[in-house]
């Protein structure tokens, strides 16, 4: 089937060497069933020609903001209505830097400031221009805007160069394309997730915590969201944007995210925890800061900790309680652990990954998980957050599907 049958996507081509990979990419969108036009910058015509393009697509190529006879008709603003997704393939540092900051001097970024489609960008760049930390926080900026990317990938580069930057091959690109359409298999559905760690204090300066990061939470929220869901996100402390169309409720403590949850959850028909919840908050929170002692030559320090509620193992024992996933992040026994605490926490799903692997652990962009049920052992291997996070979401909405129907 047709992952884009009668998708209108709009294709934008910017001055990169990768543009010559943007003539098959209309051809591989096409076979999916998508009408494709394209925009190109000034910059790109340097490296594949509008004729190329008009010939692939079957559709003239725009290349000017001002181009009188479009303009007589508003062209460009049409373009961006007539798009139900922009793809950008390649987009260089210098896009990404215009388009993050509302520039509009050129006919794609007018069209990407003035559509309301989903917006798509797939990077391409010397290694180094993508790690230089004006691009970094470009990309963060972006992706606050809701802006989609999409790799970079990681390898040889045509300058000769190798790590990440080069854009990702064209069945990749494919492949995020039709994630951005996907099934509304939550349709009507509630969901709820935690994410990110919780921050236990010991005194007003200094806390216990984890090295989560949120990643893997917010993109589950995002895939949920897009799968039709209403989604509620409660997260500790993390600096990551909210995905758009998604609640946000922001926590600190393990007992302040046990609160948010249940004044909602009961609501809920799917509750994942893919927070990393503190197993132990101190006993004590001291009023003011702890000093350290100038008295004597003890220089050990002695704190008394108690449990944190259970969030996951609450919710699940709710007598109405919604399809309940866990997770698991492990360092070794992975699948044991993972497998006894399902059974321990009456939970219906668990997601287990090895975090003691830093390609796939904490603040990684990547992951690998196996999902465990009862009479269900399913491995994903690894490839981005977002990518899994969509895999994950429809097999968690077949799996409801399953056990509401039975």
């Amino acid at each position: 089937m047709q992952c884009l049958a009668n998708k209108r996507i709009l294709l934008g081509i910017t001055g990169g060497v990768a543009a010559y990979k943007s003539a098959e990419l209309v051809r591989r969108l096409q076979d999916q069933g998508a009408e494709v036009r394209v925009v190109m910058t000034r910059g790109s015509q340097q490296f594949i020609t509008p004729l190329t393009l008009q010939a692939l697509s079957g559709h003239p190529v725009s290349t000017d903001l001002l181009d009188p006879a479009a303009e007589a008709a508003m062209g460009h603003i049409e373009l961006a209505r007539w798009a139900e997704l922009v793809l950008v393939a390649p987009a260089t540092a210098d896009f990404m830097a215009r388009l993050a900051h509302g520039h509009a001097g050129d006919l794609l970024t007018t069209l990407c400031l003035a559509t309301d489609a989903r917006v798509m960008l797939a990077p391409a760049m010397n290694q180094a221009m993508w790690s230089n930390p004006a691009t970094q926080r470009n990309q963060e900026v972006l992706r606050g805007q809701g802006v989609a990317l999409l790799g970079p990938a990681v390898g040889l580069q045509a300058c000769g160069d190798n790590g990440p930057g080069r854009m990702l091959e064209v069945p990749e690109l494919v492949d995020g394309v039709c994630r951005a359409f996907p099934e509304p298999v939550l349709n009507g559905k509630r969901v709820m997730i935690t994410a990110g760690p919780t921050r236990e204090a010991l005194d007003p300066v200094r806390y216990l915590s984890n090295h989560s990061s949120g990643k893997m939470g917010f993109a589950l929220a995002e895939a949920a969201s897009h799968a039709g869901a209403e989604v509620v996100l409660v997260s500790g402390p993390t600096s990551l944007p909210c995905p758009a169309g998604v609640t946000r409720i922001d926590v600190e403590s393990a007992q302040s995210m046990l609160e948010a949850v249940h004044q909602r959850v009961i609501d809920c028909d799917l509750f994942i925890a893919c927070a990393a919840v503190a197993d132990y908050r101190p006993a004590t929170v001291q009023e003011h800061k702890i000093k350290k002692s100038v008295d004597t030559d003890d220089d050990a320090l002695q704190l008394t900790l108690v449990r944190n509620p259970d969030i996951v193992a609450s919710v699940a024992a709710l007598k109405q309680r919604p399809f309940v996933v866990g997770f698991a992040a492990e360092t070794r026994d992975v699948l044991s652990y993972a497998a006894d605490k399902r059974m321990r926490k009456g939970l219906d799903l668990i997601v287990a990954n090895d975090v003691s692997d830093t390609e796939i652990g904490f603040n990684s962009d990547d992951n690998a998980v196996t999902v465990l049920g009862e009479n269900l052992e399913q491995s994903f291997a690894q490839v981005s957050k977002q990518s899994l996070s969509h895999s994950l979401i429809t097999l968690f909405a077949q799996q409801l599907d399953a056990k509401t129907t039975k």
